[in-house]
């Protein structure tokens, strides 16, 4: 998270996060901008370029084809792919549910005059499934199960290699169980180009989504306008609140549950309990040194970790809101109190039960969320996304003839006296005929 401002007032850093450099994200973006200017520019000549001086990958074509596909299922086996659908089931069925809450609407509003909304699908996506450190498999439902359940017509999935054997197989076996229509094997700011401006056979889409790192949430800012996104999501962050009655050694778990995302993933603590904090602190350190991802988590969490002490609940809560992060959890005595207050996050776990990999690998929830603050202003990928709501107007002469005057009116006000003609010309026209 880019911190903006001070912490609340009330709370104090027992450990504190390294602050993020200017110049890391000027690199960042320089370098990004640079990717899809050659994408766009040069097409499929550019997408070659950089995927073999990035991913060292240059196949014949870049379209995953139905032979690696059934060497995945085989690699796979059978129990794998079965867990792989129990998911594609607990996420679709979520959707699924969250798409029944949205229903179009019609009122007719005043006599002749209807009014309303239409729910229509986009109708194409490109879905982003990074590979980074780690094959990832559930961010693929997130994406592909939702997008499908939503009814778009045209998903295209990308995912880049891992060493010559292209996408990892229980990622492609994902891809093609959740219902992608294209699977190409590419990664980074490359493949979002081309999903977005076309590259060889590869046709441009109208809205991208997907995790990743810098790379790929600066790719998805400046790629915004020219296609919709679905929202930021970068580097993976947690924070928790915690009081005195939280297991110190859960705790320190889910922190590196998440810090082991990579070493820029923020990983925070917010409690009022000095005893707690030191107890973390404590398991933090002795579960680094047997966990088998410990270089990486432990890198995080020197960076990106922080421990706040808070002198109330009231201000862990402000801490938490002024954080705004990607995932919150809630260990606690009393968990709902904070759910009642708590409001910047995008995606909450209440009680010691509740974790975060729940949610990214198996529960049904959307794991795909927003990060850098960016849940101040929304939510998380959910079906809604690829839901585009379309308004309609319907007016008989009656109607027509109540709304012209003072659409008229307006208008002239505004001294925009085509517009006025519009519905003068139809009030004259309606009211003798």
């Amino acid at each position: 998270m880019a911190m903006t401002s001070k912490i609340p007032s009330g709370v104090r850093w027992l450990k504190e996060p390294e602050p993020e450099q200017a110049a890391d994200q000027e690199r960042v973006e320089s370098t990004v901008r640079e990717i899809i200017g050659a994408v766009r520019s040069r097409g499929l000549e550019a997408v070659r370029h950089y995927s073999e001086a990035l991913d060292h990958w240059s196949p014949a074509d870049f379209r995953v084809d139905e032979n690696a596909i059934a060497a995945a299922y085989e690699a796979v086996g059978e129990q794998g792919v079965a867990d792989i659908r129990s998911v594609y089931d607990n996420v679709r069925g979520f959707a699924l549910t969250q798409l029944r809450a949205l229903t179009p609407v019609e009122v007719e509003s005043r006599p002749g005059i209807t009014i309303g909304h239409r729910l229509l699908p986009v109708r194409s996506v490109g879905c982003y499934v990074p590979g980074g450190q780690y094959p990832l498999i559930a961010s693929v439902h997130m994406q592909v199960a939702t997008a499908r359940a939503a009814g778009v017509k045209r998903i295209v999935a990308c995912a880049p290699p891992r060493g010559e054997g292209g996408i990892w197989p229980a990622t492609l076996v994902a891809m093609h169980l959740c219902g992608a229509d294209e699977i190409y094997c590419l990664g980074g700011v490359q493949a979002l180009a081309a999903m977005a401006f076309g590259a060889g056979d590869l046709e441009p889409v109208d809205m991208l989504t997907g995790p990743g790192n810098v790379y790929v949430a600066e790719a998805k800012r400046q790629l915004f306008g020219m296609v919709g996104i679905d929202l930021p999501a970068g580097p993976t962050e947690i924070l928790i609140i915690a009081d005195a009655s939280a297991d110190p050694e859960m705790v320190a778990c889910d922190l590196l549950g998440q810090a082991e995302h990579g070493p820029t993933s923020p990983a925070h603590l917010v409690t009022d309990s000095e005893a707690l904090a030191d107890a973390v602190g404590e398991a933090m350190t002795s579960q680094l040194e047997q966990l088998a991802t410990g270089p990486i988590a432990g890198e995080a969490w020197r960076r990106r970790g922080a421990i706040a002490l808070a002198e109330s609940p009231e201000q862990m809560v402000a801490y938490a809101d002024w954080f705004a992060p990607e995932h919150l959890e809630v260990m606690t005595q009393d968990p709902g109190w904070y759910h009642d207050r708590v409001s910047q996050y995008g995606s909450i776990f209440l009680g010691e039960e509740s974790t975060v990999a729940y949610s990214d690998k198996a529960v049904g929830t959307n794991h795909t969320l927003p990060t850098g603050g960016a849940a101040r202003y929304t939510g998380g990928l959910w079906v809604g996304k690829f839901i585009k709501v379309v308004t309609y107007q319907r007016l008989t002469r009656e109607g027509s003839n109540f709304i012209a005057p003072l659409a008229g009116r307006i208008a002239n006000m505004e001294g925009m006296q085509a517009h006025a003609a519009t519905g003068a010309r139809r009030l004259e026209k309606y009211q003798t005929s």
